[in-house]
Protein backbone atom coordinates (compact mmCIF):
# COMPACT_ATOMS: atom_id res chain seq x y z
CA UNK A 1 0.00 0.00 0.00
CA UNK A 2 2.83 2.26 0.91
CA UNK A 3 4.46 1.83 -2.47
CA UNK A 4 1.31 3.11 -4.28
CA UNK A 5 1.04 6.23 -2.11
CA UNK A 6 3.45 8.38 -4.15
CA UNK A 7 1.64 7.47 -7.33
CA UNK A 8 -1.67 8.49 -5.80
CA UNK A 9 -0.19 11.80 -4.66
CA UNK A 10 1.24 12.51 -8.11
CA UNK A 11 -2.07 11.57 -9.72
CA UNK A 12 -4.00 13.85 -7.38
CA UNK A 13 -1.55 16.68 -8.01
CA UNK A 14 -1.78 16.19 -11.70
CA UNK A 15 -5.57 16.18 -11.59
CA UNK A 16 -5.49 19.33 -9.47
CA UNK A 17 -3.17 20.99 -11.93
CA UNK A 18 -5.39 19.95 -14.80
CA UNK A 19 -8.43 21.27 -12.96
CA UNK A 20 -6.62 24.59 -12.32
CA UNK A 21 -5.55 24.84 -15.93
CA UNK A 22 -9.09 24.11 -17.10
CA UNK A 23 -10.37 26.80 -14.74
CA UNK A 24 -7.80 29.26 -16.01
CA UNK A 25 -8.63 28.41 -19.62
CA UNK A 26 -12.32 28.92 -19.05
CA UNK A 27 -11.64 32.21 -17.25
CA UNK A 28 -9.41 33.41 -20.05
CA UNK A 29 -11.92 32.23 -22.65
CA UNK A 30 -14.69 34.12 -20.84
CA UNK A 31 -12.51 37.22 -20.61
CA UNK A 32 -11.72 36.90 -24.30
CA UNK A 33 -15.41 36.65 -25.15
CA UNK A 34 -16.19 39.69 -23.01
CA UNK A 35 -13.29 41.59 -24.61
CA UNK A 36 -14.51 40.65 -28.09
CA UNK A 37 -18.01 41.75 -27.16
CA UNK A 38 -16.67 45.07 -25.81
CA UNK A 39 -14.50 45.55 -28.90
CA UNK A 40 -17.45 44.74 -31.15
CA UNK A 41 -19.59 47.22 -29.26
CA UNK A 42 -16.83 49.85 -29.42
CA UNK A 43 -16.33 49.19 -33.15
CA UNK A 44 -20.04 49.80 -33.73
CA UNK A 45 -19.81 53.06 -31.80
CA UNK A 46 -16.73 54.11 -33.78
CA UNK A 47 -18.40 53.10 -37.04
CA UNK A 48 -21.45 55.20 -36.12
CA UNK A 49 -19.21 58.12 -35.20
CA UNK A 50 -17.24 57.78 -38.45
CA UNK A 51 -20.50 57.60 -40.43
CA UNK A 52 -21.79 60.65 -38.57
CA UNK A 53 -18.54 62.52 -39.23
CA UNK A 54 -18.65 61.55 -42.91
CA UNK A 55 -22.22 62.83 -43.11
CA UNK A 56 -21.23 66.08 -41.39
CA UNK A 57 -18.21 66.43 -43.68
CA UNK A 58 -20.39 65.86 -46.76
CA UNK A 59 -22.85 68.49 -45.51
CA UNK A 60 -19.98 70.89 -44.79
CA UNK A 61 -18.55 70.31 -48.29
CA UNK A 62 -21.96 70.91 -49.80
CA UNK A 63 -22.38 74.07 -47.77
CA UNK A 64 -18.89 75.19 -48.75
CA UNK A 65 -19.71 74.54 -52.41
CA UNK A 66 -22.90 76.58 -52.05
CA UNK A 67 -20.97 79.37 -50.36
CA UNK A 68 -18.37 79.32 -53.16
CA UNK A 69 -21.13 79.40 -55.78
CA UNK A 70 -22.79 82.29 -53.97
CA UNK A 71 -19.41 84.03 -53.69
CA UNK A 72 -18.80 83.60 -57.43
CA UNK A 73 -22.30 84.88 -58.18
CA UNK A 74 -21.69 87.93 -55.99
CA UNK A 75 -18.31 88.45 -57.65
CA UNK A 76 -19.94 88.34 -61.08
CA UNK A 77 -22.57 90.83 -59.88
CA UNK A 78 -19.91 93.06 -58.37
CA UNK A 79 -17.86 92.88 -61.57
CA UNK A 80 -20.99 93.80 -63.47
CA UNK A 81 -21.59 96.76 -61.15
CA UNK A 82 -17.94 97.75 -61.46
CA UNK A 83 -18.15 97.63 -65.26
CA UNK A 84 -21.36 99.65 -65.17
CA UNK A 85 -19.77 102.18 -62.83
CA UNK A 86 -16.69 102.28 -65.08
CA UNK A 87 -18.88 102.81 -68.14
CA UNK A 88 -20.88 105.52 -66.40
CA UNK A 89 -17.68 107.17 -65.15
CA UNK A 90 -16.21 107.01 -68.65
CA UNK A 91 -19.36 108.52 -70.16
CA UNK A 92 -19.39 111.23 -67.50
CA UNK A 93 -15.73 111.91 -68.28
CA UNK A 94 -16.48 112.14 -72.00
CA UNK A 95 -19.44 114.42 -71.40
CA UNK A 96 -17.35 116.57 -69.06
CA UNK A 97 -14.58 116.79 -71.65
CA UNK A 98 -17.08 117.63 -74.39
CA UNK A 99 -18.65 120.31 -72.21
CA UNK A 100 -15.22 121.93 -71.91
CA UNK A 101 -14.36 121.67 -75.62
CA UNK A 102 -15.56 124.40 -77.95
CA UNK A 103 -17.81 122.65 -80.54
CA UNK A 104 -17.05 125.42 -83.03
CA UNK A 105 -13.49 124.14 -83.43
CA UNK A 106 -14.52 121.31 -85.79
CA UNK A 107 -17.28 123.09 -87.69
CA UNK A 108 -17.01 123.45 -91.48
CA UNK A 109 -16.90 127.23 -91.71
CA UNK A 110 -15.79 127.98 -95.22
CA UNK A 111 -19.04 129.06 -96.89
CA UNK A 112 -20.96 126.69 -94.60
CA UNK A 113 -21.16 127.83 -90.96
CA UNK A 114 -20.84 131.39 -89.69
CA UNK A 115 -18.80 132.82 -86.81
CA UNK A 116 -20.15 136.15 -85.60
CA UNK A 117 -18.08 139.17 -84.70
CA UNK A 118 -18.23 138.32 -80.99
CA UNK A 119 -16.59 134.91 -81.29
CA UNK A 120 -13.11 134.68 -79.79
CA UNK A 121 -11.09 131.55 -78.99
CA UNK A 122 -11.03 130.51 -75.34
CA UNK A 123 -7.34 131.33 -75.01
CA UNK A 124 -4.58 132.44 -77.34
CA UNK A 125 -0.82 131.95 -77.08
CA UNK A 126 1.77 133.99 -78.92
CA UNK A 127 3.82 131.92 -81.34
CA UNK A 128 7.57 132.03 -80.67
CA UNK A 129 9.16 134.62 -82.94
CA UNK A 130 11.74 132.18 -84.31
CA UNK A 131 8.91 130.46 -86.17
CA UNK A 132 7.19 133.63 -87.48
CA UNK A 133 7.71 135.35 -90.82
CA UNK A 134 8.83 138.07 -90.53
CA UNK A 135 10.16 137.66 -86.99
CA UNK A 136 9.08 141.11 -85.82
CA UNK A 137 5.45 140.17 -86.53
CA UNK A 138 3.21 138.89 -83.70
CA UNK A 139 1.07 135.84 -84.42
CA UNK A 140 -1.20 133.92 -82.04
CA UNK A 141 -2.65 130.41 -81.95
CA UNK A 142 -5.23 128.70 -79.75
CA UNK A 143 -3.46 127.81 -76.50
CA UNK A 144 -4.49 124.14 -76.67
CA UNK A 145 -3.16 123.88 -80.24
CA UNK A 146 0.20 125.48 -79.55
CA UNK A 147 1.91 122.33 -78.10
CA UNK A 148 1.01 120.39 -81.27
CA UNK A 149 2.10 123.22 -83.57
CA UNK A 150 5.34 123.72 -81.64
CA UNK A 151 6.17 120.00 -81.91
CA UNK A 152 5.50 120.14 -85.65
CA UNK A 153 7.76 123.19 -86.11
CA UNK A 154 10.49 121.72 -83.89
CA UNK A 155 10.61 118.43 -85.77
CA UNK A 156 10.58 120.21 -89.13
CA UNK A 157 13.50 122.40 -88.03
CA UNK A 158 15.54 119.48 -86.65
CA UNK A 159 15.11 117.60 -89.94
CA UNK A 160 16.37 120.58 -91.96
CA UNK A 161 12.98 121.84 -93.18
CA UNK A 162 12.60 125.60 -93.52
CA UNK A 163 9.08 126.19 -92.21
CA UNK A 164 7.62 129.44 -90.86
CA UNK A 165 4.22 130.89 -90.07
CA UNK A 166 3.08 133.97 -91.91
CA UNK A 167 -0.47 134.09 -90.56
CA UNK A 168 -2.41 132.44 -87.72
CA UNK A 169 -5.32 133.79 -85.65
CA UNK A 170 -7.33 136.56 -87.25
CA UNK A 171 -10.30 138.24 -85.58
CA UNK A 172 -13.60 138.97 -87.31
CA UNK A 173 -12.51 142.57 -87.83
CA UNK A 174 -9.08 141.64 -89.16
CA UNK A 175 -10.61 139.23 -91.66
CA UNK A 176 -13.04 141.91 -92.78
CA UNK A 177 -10.22 144.40 -93.39
CA UNK A 178 -8.12 141.77 -95.18
CA UNK A 179 -10.98 140.75 -97.44
CA UNK A 180 -11.71 144.38 -98.28
CA UNK A 181 -8.08 144.94 -99.25
CA UNK A 182 -8.13 141.82 -101.46
CA UNK A 183 -11.32 143.00 -103.17
CA UNK A 184 -9.75 146.39 -103.80
CA UNK A 185 -6.56 144.84 -105.18
CA UNK A 186 -7.90 141.84 -107.14
CA UNK A 187 -11.60 142.54 -107.56
CA UNK A 188 -14.44 140.82 -105.68
CA UNK A 189 -14.66 137.82 -108.01
CA UNK A 190 -10.98 136.93 -107.74
CA UNK A 191 -10.81 137.70 -104.01
CA UNK A 192 -13.70 135.32 -103.33
CA UNK A 193 -11.72 132.49 -104.88
CA UNK A 194 -8.98 132.57 -102.23
CA UNK A 195 -10.23 134.62 -99.29
CA UNK A 196 -13.16 133.95 -96.95
CA UNK A 197 -15.57 136.60 -95.85
CA UNK A 198 -15.46 137.64 -92.23
CA UNK A 199 -17.24 135.02 -90.09
CA UNK A 200 -16.38 132.22 -92.51
CA UNK A 201 -12.63 132.14 -92.02
CA UNK A 202 -10.97 129.21 -90.25
CA UNK A 203 -8.37 131.66 -88.95
CA UNK A 204 -10.93 133.15 -86.56
CA UNK A 205 -11.02 129.79 -84.72
CA UNK A 206 -7.37 130.17 -83.74
CA UNK A 207 -6.64 126.64 -84.99
CA UNK A 208 -5.38 127.53 -88.46
CA UNK A 209 -2.05 128.72 -89.82
CA UNK A 210 -0.61 129.77 -93.16
CA UNK A 211 2.90 128.37 -93.65
CA UNK A 212 5.71 129.79 -95.74
CA UNK A 213 9.50 129.57 -96.03
CA UNK A 214 12.19 132.21 -95.85
CA UNK A 215 12.57 132.00 -99.66
CA UNK A 216 8.86 132.04 -100.55
CA UNK A 217 8.03 134.80 -98.08
CA UNK A 218 4.66 136.50 -98.38
CA UNK A 219 3.94 135.62 -101.99
CA UNK A 220 2.83 131.98 -101.38
CA UNK A 221 3.20 131.33 -105.12
CA UNK A 222 5.89 128.70 -105.01
CA UNK A 223 5.11 127.10 -101.66
CA UNK A 224 3.70 124.02 -103.41
CA UNK A 225 7.14 123.34 -104.89
CA UNK A 226 9.05 123.52 -101.60
CA UNK A 227 10.40 120.70 -99.45
CA UNK A 228 8.37 122.23 -96.63
CA UNK A 229 5.10 121.46 -98.43
CA UNK A 230 6.18 117.90 -99.21
CA UNK A 231 7.15 117.43 -95.56
CA UNK A 232 3.76 118.73 -94.39
CA UNK A 233 1.93 116.35 -96.72
CA UNK A 234 3.82 113.41 -95.23
CA UNK A 235 3.91 114.47 -91.57
CA UNK A 236 1.39 117.17 -90.61
CA UNK A 237 -1.28 114.61 -89.66
CA UNK A 238 0.96 113.26 -86.90
CA UNK A 239 0.56 116.61 -85.17
CA UNK A 240 -3.18 116.96 -85.87
CA UNK A 241 -3.07 119.25 -88.92
CA UNK A 242 -4.78 118.77 -92.27
CA UNK A 243 -4.78 120.69 -95.53
CA UNK A 244 -8.05 122.62 -95.68
CA UNK A 245 -8.19 123.41 -99.39
CA UNK A 246 -6.47 120.76 -101.52
CA UNK A 247 -6.60 120.64 -105.28
CA UNK A 248 -10.05 120.43 -106.84
CA UNK A 249 -11.93 121.38 -103.65
CA UNK A 250 -15.27 123.14 -104.09
CA UNK A 251 -14.67 125.99 -101.64
CA UNK A 252 -11.57 127.96 -102.55
CA UNK A 253 -8.62 127.74 -104.86
CA UNK A 254 -5.86 125.29 -103.96
CA UNK A 255 -4.00 126.65 -100.91
CA UNK A 256 -0.99 124.44 -100.08
CA UNK A 257 0.00 126.82 -97.28
CA UNK A 258 -3.30 126.76 -95.37
CA UNK A 259 -3.41 124.06 -92.64
CA UNK A 260 -5.99 123.57 -89.90
CA UNK A 261 -5.69 121.68 -86.62
CA UNK A 262 -8.44 119.01 -86.32
CA UNK A 263 -6.83 116.62 -83.81
CA UNK A 264 -4.37 113.78 -84.37
CA UNK A 265 -7.00 111.04 -84.72
CA UNK A 266 -9.12 112.83 -87.32
CA UNK A 267 -6.10 114.18 -89.20
CA UNK A 268 -4.64 110.67 -89.35
CA UNK A 269 -7.95 109.28 -90.67
CA UNK A 270 -8.02 111.97 -93.38
CA UNK A 271 -4.40 111.27 -94.33
CA UNK A 272 -4.67 107.46 -94.27
CA UNK A 273 -7.93 107.30 -96.22
CA UNK A 274 -6.87 110.08 -98.63
CA UNK A 275 -10.05 112.09 -98.02
CA UNK A 276 -10.67 115.77 -97.33
CA UNK A 277 -12.03 117.42 -94.20
CA UNK A 278 -14.77 119.29 -96.06
CA UNK A 279 -15.95 116.13 -97.80
CA UNK A 280 -16.90 114.57 -94.46
CA UNK A 281 -20.39 114.86 -93.01
CA UNK A 282 -20.49 117.26 -90.07
CA UNK A 283 -22.03 114.56 -87.85
CA UNK A 284 -19.06 112.32 -88.59
CA UNK A 285 -16.63 115.14 -87.82
CA UNK A 286 -18.36 115.89 -84.51
CA UNK A 287 -17.54 112.39 -83.25
CA UNK A 288 -13.87 113.41 -83.10
CA UNK A 289 -14.46 116.48 -80.93
CA UNK A 290 -13.82 114.57 -77.71
CA UNK A 291 -10.37 113.55 -79.02
CA UNK A 292 -9.45 117.00 -80.29
CA UNK A 293 -6.86 117.62 -77.56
Amino acid sequence: MKKFLPVVVILLATMGLIAYLVYQYRALAQELIETNNQFASTTVVFADKIKSLQTNLANANKENTNLNNNLQSEKVRNDGFENQIGTITSKVGVLDKLSKTDPQLLQKYSKVYFLNEHYTPAGLTEIETQYVYPQDKKEQILTNVWPYLKNLLTEATTTGIDLQIISAYRSFGEQSSLKSSYKFTYGAGTANQFSADQGYSEHQLGTTVDFTTSNVGASFKNFEKTKAYDWLLANAHRFGFTLSYPKDNSYYQFEPWHWRYVGVILATKIHTENIHFYDLNQRVINQYLVNLF
